[in-house]
């Protein structure tokens, strides 16, 4: 089961990705815009959250006159940020833990996917049409966000015993 979803969450993301692809330049000024608001946050993690939407607010200057494809390239481009430090700060966590608490890690990931997946694609299945897609789309993006900093919160704490 959970299988069966991480493939739909992934084929879902490389199609969205391989539409929107971007230069390697972009994606490390991306990179280092949210990196760099996180630093700035000064290790506060209640202030993080405010990161979400660097690199998407002003990309989104004019959202309502703006394409569905062009709105969800802005999506995507934050959201490759957010999903590379998730994955990053999982896998240094990680490293940090004993054996039970690298299980149960792995166990709230699990469950976190299933969450987000059914989360984000109730968008789908409540509006069906065209703004499902970028309400989808943004939904995955701030719950990646959240759920990097969320980490990036026991990693912070690890680092500082």
């Amino acid at each position: 089961m959970i299988r069966a979803i991480l493939i739909v969450v992934v084929a879902w993301f490389v199609c969205l990705g391989s539409a929107v692809a971007q230069k390697p330049s972009q994606a490390a000024r991306d990179s280092a815009t949210v990196q760099d608001c996180i630093k700035t946050r000064g290790g506060v993690h209640d202030k993080w959250e405010s990161c979400i939407g660097v690199v998407l607010n002003p990309c989104l200057k004019d959202e309502a006159s703006m394409p569905t494809s062009a709105v969800n390239a802005c999506i995507s481009r934050e959201q490759g940020v957010w999903e590379d430090i998730l994955n990053e700060t999982f896998r240094r966590l990680r490293e940090k833990l004993d054996d039970t608490q690298r299980d149960k890690l792995r166990d709230m990931q699990r469950a976190w996917i299933t969450s987000r997946e059914k989360t984000c694609t109730f968008y789908w299945d409540f509006f069906q049409g065209t703004m499902a897609s970028p309400m989808t789309a943004n939904c995955m993006n701030r719950e990646a966000a959240r759920r990097a900093l969320f980490l990036l919160g026991f990693l912070d704490d690890t680092e500082h015993k």
